[in-house]
């Protein structure tokens, strides 16, 4: 039997309502959330993305701004871009878009961000607090992925999970998450790379099998344990001779072989993209509440 379909675009749904009615709840008392997206160069994936975020923002009622700025912007404008975004009270959500053009440095940009406006989730600050449980806003890829799991009935607690990827954007927040002793963690967690010999060995104990390593249907059938739940973040480009562009979108997972063996799977795309900027409007209501806990107009 085929594995349960995880529908993220409906899960997205549901927590874009969540927001919405918590965006509406800070308006009534004279706050409206702002997010603030800043975008350098003209890489089109980057464009096609800021301009969903943008879209999703007015959809909710944000106070939404985008900063275009050339590919041939030095670290310095930038940086003062960021803070001028800090310093704006209207402001309550700053990202910068990756990737940036070389040479910027993506860690540099994220330390400038003030951690309370930091809705990416990125600043040693954030990170750090994710480390040691406190309250924080979290990366929304990982984020996502939590909120898949726990809104598809997914039990995290006791399970085997196995993540492929390490990155500061997914792999590590992710192993965080799943291994805080909370109602949406307490699982025994693995993280695999590209120096793990023998990935299959781990992924076929997971219970939970998170793909993030950026590699076209790199996870086989024969990696999975039947029964497993598998969510993959990966998006890349393969190669389609029936669409106009000769690509089309897969993820890490090579999905219509694993399907057949696991419990439940996220596609792509539909799967964990969507939750991602349902995240991330989420954290800028988050971060305007915070923002606005003793001074907000009653």
């Amino acid at each position: 039997m085929s594995a349960e379909i995880i529908d993220g675009r409906r899960i997205a749904a549901q927590i874009h309502d969540e927001t919405r009615a918590e965006a509406a709840q800070l308006k009534s008392r004279g706050v409206t959330p702002g997010l603030a997206v800043i975008l350098v160069g003209e890489d089109p994936p980057s464009k096609v993305y800021v301009a969903n975020k943008e879209k999703m923002a007015r959809e909710l009622g944000f106070h939404s701004v985008l900063k275009q700025l050339p590919a041939t912007t030095s670290e310095a404008a930038l940086l003062t871009e960021i803070d001028a975004l800090n310093a704006d009270p209207r402001i309550h959500g700053v990202l910068v878009q990756s990737p940036l053009p070389k040479p910027l440095r993506e860690e540099l940009m994220w330390e400038r961000i003030a951690p309370a406006k930091d809705v990416d989730g990125f600043h040693p600050m954030n990170l750090g607090k994710l480390a040691v449980g406190q309250p924080c806003l979290v990366a929304c890829t990982p984020a996502g992925v939590i909120e898949m799991l726990v809104r598809s009935g997914v039990t995290i607690a006791g399970k085997n999970a196995v993540i492929i990827g390490r990155s500061i954007r997914v792999g590590r927040p992710l192993q965080l998450l799943l291994s805080l002793k909370s109602r949406t963690g307490d699982a025994t967690v693995t993280v695999c790379h590209s120096r793990t010999p023998d990935i299959g060995a781990f992924t076929r104990q997971a219970d939970i099998l998170i793909a993030a390593i950026g590699q076209a249907r790199f996870v086989k059938a024969g990696m999975v344990k039947p029964g497993a739940v598998v969510i993959d973040v990966g998006i890349n480009a393969a190669p389609d001779a029936t669409k106009k562009s000769g690509t089309r979108l897969v993820g890490d997972v090579d999905f219509d072989a694993v399907k057949e063996v696991a419990s439940k799977i996220s596609p792509v795309p539909g799967g964990v993209g969507p939750l991602t900027i349902a995240m991330l409007m989420k954290n800028t209501v988050k971060a305007c509440s915070n923002l606005n806990a003793t001074t907000a107009v009653s």
